[in-house]
Order: C-alpha cells, then sequence, then structure tokens
C-alpha cells in the first residue's frame, strides 16, 4: 500500500515534485464544495461556510486513515478535497453522501460531492501528486501538486457521473470540529489570500511556480506573514458565541446537543481562565497552545498551485501583486487575489491533552473564495479569448 511522503519546512519542500508521492491509479480524489457560496456569502453566512468545510475534512480525516498514516485532506475555504485510499473508498462515498444530507438539512448549506477515480485523471493526461504536510504527533495537513486536483474539482462541477447524491448515513469525526474564535485582525497591516495556478502542464508548470515561489520570498518571507503571527496575541474567548455553539450543536443527534453545548462552554471557559491566570494551570498550559494553533494553521498549502492567507504590510502585498501580475503577464501563472480586514479560524481538535489539533484560516468574508471568483474570470476571459482565433 502506498505511503505519502512527508514534508516538514513549506517553504523548501511544498515546491519540489521530488518531495511527493504520485497516487496509484486505485487511489480516489474525493471533493465537496458549497454551491451557493455567492448568496451566503452576501448573507454574512461565511463562517457557516468554513464550517462546513471544516467538517468535510474532519469526516475524511476519519474515514481516510488508515493505522500506518493519517489522510491526506485540505481545507478550501468553501469546500475540501482528499486523497483516498482503495480500501477506504466506499467508506468515504458513503460519508460524503452523509455530509451533503447533513449539510442541506441541518445547516441548510447545500453542498456539492463527489469523487473521481485517479486512474480517469491519469488517462486525461494528468498525474496526482500527494504529500503530507507533517508538525508531528499525527497533525497533518495534505498538500497537493500537479493538475490533478484542480481537473478532479471541475469534473465533479461539471459531470454527474463523478457526483454523490445526498444520503442519510454516519458523519464519524466532527466530535471535534469548532469555530469558537473570534476573527483574528491583522498585525502588520490587511489579510491577503492568494490562490495561484500554472498555466503550463506538467514539470514546466511545477518549475514555474517554484520560481514564483523563491521570488515571493525575497518580497516577504511567508513564514513572517503567518496571520496568527506565533500565536501569542491570541485571546481565547471566555463564552462562544451562540452562534458557534449552534453550528456544533448540529454535529450531534438531537438527544445528544445540549451535551455538546455544554462541552463547549465548560472546555472554553477554563481555557481562558487558565490563559488570564497566567497560562499554565492543572496541567493545561495555554501559552502552549496557542503557539501550536499558530504553527499548526493552513495559511501556506497547495493545491495545484500555492494557496495563502497572509498578513501583509501595504508594501508587501503591493509587491506581491505586482509580481504576480509580471508573472501572470508571461504567461506562466493565473492568480487571484482578495483583501479582507481579519482572518476566521475554524479548527479541528482530536485530543487536547494529548496536543492533536490542527487549524483551518480563511480571510474573513470567504477571502479565498472571493479570490477564486477572480481567477475563474480571468480564465473564463482568455478561454472566450482562445474561441475568437
Amino acid at each position: 500500500m502506498l505511503l505519502l511522503p512527508t514534508i516538514n519546512d513549506f517553504t523548501a519542500q511544498a515546491h519540489d515534485p521530488a518531495r511527493y508521492g504520485q497516487l496509484d491509479d486505485d487511489w480516489w480524489i474525493a471533493v465537496a464544495d458549497v454551491i451557493a457560496s455567492t448568496k451566503l456569502a452576501n448573507a454574512g453566512r461565511d463562517r457557516d461556510v468554513n464550517f462546513i468545510a471544516g467538517a468535510v475534512v474532519a469526516v475524511m480525516a476519519a474515514v481516510g486513515a488508515r493505522p500506518e498514516q493519517p489522510a491526506a485532506c485540505q481545507f478550501g475555504g468553501d469546500g475540501a478535497v482528499a486523497a483516498i485510499p482503495p480500501d477506504c473508498a466506499d467508506a468515504a462515498r458513503l460519508a460524503l453522501g452523509a455530509l451533503a444530507h447533513w449539510a442541506q438539512a441541518d445547516m441548510d448549506i447545500p453542498l456539492r460531492v463527489g469523487m473521481v477515480p485517479v486512474a480517469a485523471l491519469r488517462r486525461a493526461g494528468t498525474e496526482v501528486l500527494a504529500a503530507l504536510h507533517d508538525f508531528g504527533n499525527g497533525n497533518v495537513f495534505g498538500q497537493f501538486i500537479g493538475a490533478g486536483v484542480p481537473m478532479a474539482e471541475s469534473w465533479v462541477k461539471a459531470d454527474p457521473r463523478w457526483s454523490i447524491p445526498p444520503a442519510p448515513g454516519e458523519l464519524p469525526g466532527l466530535e471535534g470540529l469548532s469555530c469558537r474564535w473570534r476573527p483574528v485582525p491583522p498585525s502588520r497591516g490587511s489579510v491577503l489570500c492568494v490562490i495561484i495556478d500554472p498555466v503550463k502542464p506538467g514539470a514546466a508548470g511545477m518549475d514555474a511556480l517554484a520560481r514564483l515561489q523563491a521570488e515571493m520570498e525575497t518580497i516577504v518571507p511567508t513564514a513572517l506573514a503567518a496571520p496568527l503571527g506565533d500565536g501569542s496575541a491570541l485571546n481565547p474567548v471566555v463564552v462562544p458565541s451562540a452562534h458557534s455553539l449552534a453550528n456544533e450543536a448540529r454535529t450531534e443527534r438531537p438527544a445528544k446537543r445540549a451535551a455538546r453545548i455544554l462541552r463547549a462552554v465548560v472546555g472554553t471557559f477554563i481555557l481562558s481562565m487558565i490563559h488570564h491566570l497566567g497560562g499554565r494551570r492543572f496541567g493545561i498550559d495555554t501559552d502552549h497552545y496557542r503557539a501550536k494553533l499558530a504553527e499548526r494553521s493552513d495559511y501556506r498549502k497547495q493545491a495545484g498551485g500555492p494557496r495563502f492567507v497572509l498578513d501583509l504590510t501595504e508594501d508587501e502585498a503591493a509587491g506581491l501583486e505586482a509580481l504576480l501580475t509580471r508573472t501572470e503577464a508571461l504567461g506562466d501563472i493565473v492568480f487571484g487575489t482578495a483583501r479582507s480586514t481579519a482572518t476566521t479560524l475554524t479548527c479541528m481538535v482530536g485530543d487536547f491533552t494529548a496536543d492533536r489539533h490542527v487549524h483551518f484560516v480563511d480571510g474573513d468574508k470567504l477571502g479565498f473564495w472571493r479570490a477564486s471568483v477572480i481567477l475563474k474570470q480571468k480564465l473564463a476571459h482568455r478561454d472566450a479569448q482562445t474561441a475568437q482565433y
């Protein structure tokens, strides 16, 4: 059975194809995305959309893991993707159908879900390269390069044979999902969400992205632009908002919802009180937790091309956007960016006391989604111009 390679240093390793493994033909790419993102964003439901995307990651992580390795899953703001091993495919298919049913029935959010076999992507001339960004202790994020994941996402949207219909079912993994942190304002200037895809296929596109990343790091080292900093500025809330508690409650059957709310309120209150009493009490170290929370946020990732949520000064943001514009003009990439006034957090906490937790970030008002809209508009314009000739 294929074991995915691991990376530990995003800047040095995430853009190197040699650090990734090629998925075998019998693997699958699971895809989920919220259908009505525009309507939901306009209605101020961006945190709900993030929560649904986090739920997809949580469930796929539960059904796609094997004893020898965690699953490769990635949060996308208004959706998620995952690499599913062949022995987990049936469970993933059932879970995706259950997710779509739950999202519509309990959250009033339509969710498109599907699975594409890697064999079909390979027949279409593309590979799927995957790795795990490993933070230790089982805390990982999936990373993907090549055109396979974007192609799978487009196929699920365009072709019903790859889609999975909603159906009631079990949803493992949601017991640790939460969104209790308030949006985090930038400390350096503004939050910039960036989505970049290569134009050239294969190795040429990957080489172009690696060169671009090196140039970006000269403008601002992306590790220094982490939107949560080193975690020291994060302040735990005393009591979660009613809205966040309601979302958590919806992950449980009605009979268990009151208990879920009680656990959330008590746990959050304890974390906040220990933080305000100095950070260390009763075997809990909130300073350590905040530092690890910031470290294990997915503000840098690869999904065909790089995706970032960065806290930048105005000069840094202008410099990055100028670089991206020049590189796009050369025909190497297409990109989208969106400014946000804060970073939003969705958390997946497996075992707080065992230091098992990862965290998904987005720009407020669905920054990733807004950046993707810009990118898609550029692609549509380019395709229209091509069709004229």
